[in-house]
C-alpha cells in the first residue's frame, strides 16, 4: 500500500501522454508541442527537457517506422537520402540548443507554437495527388537540401515539424499522405539519433521521464501506423490548436 501511495504520479501520466503523442506523431505531427511544455511543467531545465523528449520523438519513428514495413510500404532510398541531409543539420540545431539559456529557450518555444497553430489552422488539405511524384534528378537535389534545413530546425526544437516535412514531401515531392508519412517517420529517426547523442553528451537527458514517455510513444507510434493515416486528423487539429494555444501563453507570461 505504502509503494502505491509513494509511487510517482509523474510516470504513468507521461506513459499516456506518450501513448496519445505518438498518435499524433504519426498521423501528422505536432506531439513535441504537448511533451516539451509538459516536461518544463514537470520541473526540468528547458534544455533537459528538449534532450530528454528526444527519446519519445525515436521511439515514436522507430515504431511507426516498423508498422510501416510490416504493410509492405516503403520509400526506400528516397527517405535514407533526406535522412542523411537532415542528420548533419540536425547535429548543428542540438548544438545551438544547448547553448541558449532556459528562459530564451521557452520564449522562442513559445512562438515557435503559436506559429505552428498557425500552421494547423490555415495549412492546405492533404489529399492524394494523382500528379507523377518527384523524388529523382533536380528535385530530389533541392529535397536534400531542404532537409538540411528541415534537420537543422528539428535539431534545434523539432516542435511541429511534422506538419513542415508532410507540407513539403506532399506538395513539392507530390508524395500522397501515406507515403508520406512513412518517408517521414524514417528521416526524423534518422536525424534524431544525432541530436539526441548531442544532448547526451552534454548531460541534458532525464532518462526516467525519458523512457517513460518512449514506452507510451513507442505503443501509439506502431498502433497508429498500422492504422489509416488520415482517421482522426480533424479532431487532432482541434486538439492540438487548443492545448498548444494555452501551453504557448503560459510558457510566455509564467
Amino acid at each position: 500500500m505504502d509503494f502505491l501511495i509513494n509511487f510517482p504520479w509523474e510516470y504513468p501520466l507521461l506513459i499516456l501522454i506518450g501513448f496519445i503523442v505518438g498518435i499524433v506523431n504519426t498521423m501528422a505531427g505536432g506531439g513535441s508541442l504537448i511533451t516539451l511544455p509538459l516536461l518544463i511543467f514537470l520541473g526540468l531545465p528547458s534544455s533537459v527537457a528538449n534532450g530528454t523528449n528526444r527519446i519519445a520523438i525515436m521511439m515514436t519513428a522507430f515504431s511507426a517506422n516498423m508498422g510501416f514495413k510490416s504493410k509492405g510500404l516503403s520509400t526506400y532510398p528516397f527517405s535514407a537520402y533526406l535522412g542523411a541531409f537532415a542528420l548533419v543539420g540536425s547535429i548543428i540545431g542540438a548544438n545551438i540548443a544547448v547553448e541558449i539559456e532556459g528562459e530564451l529557450f521557452n520564449k522562442i518555444l513559445s512562438v515557435i507554437m503559436i506559429l505552428v497553430v498557425v500552421i494547423i489552422i490555415f495549412k492546405p488539405r492533404i489529399i492524394k495527388s494523382k500528379a507523377e511524384i518527384r523524388v529523382t534528378g533536380k528535385h530530389l537535389y533541392i529535397s536534400c537540401i531542404s532537409f538540411f534545413f528541415i534537420g537543422l530546425y528539428g535539431g534545434f526544437v523539432n516542435a511541429g515539424i511534422g506538419f513542415i516535412i508532410m507540407l513539403f514531401l506532399h506538395f513539392y515531392n507530390r508524395i500522397n499522405l501515406l507515403k508520406v508519412n512513412a518517408t517521414k517517420v524514417v528521416v526524423v529517426l534518422v536525424y534524431t539519433i544525432g541530436a539526441f547523442f548531442t544532448f547526451v553528451v552534454n548531460d541534458m537527458v532525464d532518462w526516467t521521464y525519458g523512457i517513460c514517455l518512449g514506452i507510451g510513444t513507442l505503443n501509439g507510434g506502431w498502433f497508429t501506423s498500422r492504422w489509416s493515416v488520415k482517421k482522426g486528423e480533424n479532431v487532432i487539429r482541434i486538439f492540438l490548436t487548443v492545448i498548444v494555444v494555452i501551453m504557448a501563453i503560459k510558457l510566455w507570461f509564467f
